[in-house]
């Protein structure tokens, strides 16, 4: 994953621990593709300072994911629950003859939709 994909998620899951000067500078930039000078003009401060913003709340972000991997868990459980469905999808083509196999295995791939929905 991209450094730029892997702020955005780290700001999804901590965003709400960052002070809130440092989430309109994250939300500006990842967010709203703003540049460093844009989000300088915005708050009338340096380009630089807006650079040690941004810099120290991704630092923060990466040290909370450090703390808590709830990134490293939500990708794990992702990558999972996609092998649990292909192995249901082939599961339901060796045994399609089998009705009641055929039901329990949708039933579990409805479970699964419906958990990634959350």
């Amino acid at each position: 994953m991209d450094k730029i994909t892997e702020a955005s998620l780290l700001y999804d899951f901590y965003g709400q621990l960052l002070t809130e000067r440092k989430r309109q500078v994250m939300e500006l930039y990842h967010e709203e593709n703003l540049s460093l000078a844009e989000i300088a003009e915005e708050f009338g401060i340096s380009r630089a300072a807006v650079y040690d913003s941004l810099k120290s709340a991704e630092k923060a972000l990466r040290g909370y994911e450090e703390k808590l991997g709830l990134l490293a868990r939500f990708m794990k459980s992702g990558e999972a629950l996609r092998k649990i469905e292909d192995m249901i999808g082939e599961l339901t083509e060796e045994y399609r003859d089998n009705r009641q196999l055929i039901e329990s295995l949708e039933t579990i791939k409805s479970i699964i939709r419906g958990l990634e929905e959350v």
